[in-house]
């Protein structure tokens, strides 16, 4: 299983910072969460061990927000020494398709749409969401190919 912080080096690596293609602290941690979120509906299991907080603003990983708190608003580095054979066929298709489909939408948009989600919005604030309240959404969310 990966850590929440390796989910967040392999997203930083799909973004292009030399296109404009940028991740900021907030739009990473609703990135991780819909990661988190599909695979416990695909795979039953899931992606990552640490939890995930219903916040204010939306679901947050507290270990990646402690190590990415002080970049505020701006732009996150993108990691220089990812190890990708960590990360399994499974993992990484997740985590490219999961970008593909989120990693379009601001910062804001995303935490809106967090909002309007049964996980966070049925969480009591500052309260863990639990992964079987998150695999019951998110195979609602699944389509068929």
């Amino acid at each position: 299983m990966l850590s929440a912080n390796q989910v967040a080096d392999y997203i930083l690596c799909l973004s292009d910072p030399d296109e404009g293609d940028i991740i900021s602290h907030l739009q990473l941690q609703k990135l991780i969460y819909y990661a988190q979120g599909f695979y416990l509906a695909i795979y039953d299991r899931p992606l990552f061990s640490e939890n995930i907080v219903a916040w204010e603003h939306g679901p947050v990983v507290i270990e990646v927000y402690h190590r990415f708190k002080n970049f505020g608003s701006q732009a996150l580095p993108i990691p220089e020494d990812i190890d990708y054979s960590v990360y399994n066929e499974e993992e990484s298709g997740l985590l490219n398709e999961v970008y593909t489909v989120y990693g379009q939408f601001s910062a804001w948009q995303l935490r809106q749409m967090t909002h309007d989600e049964t996980p966070w919005n049925s969480t009591p604030k500052n309260h863990i969401i639990s992964h079987e309240v998150m695999k019951e959404y998110f195979k609602t969310q699944i389509v068929d190919a």
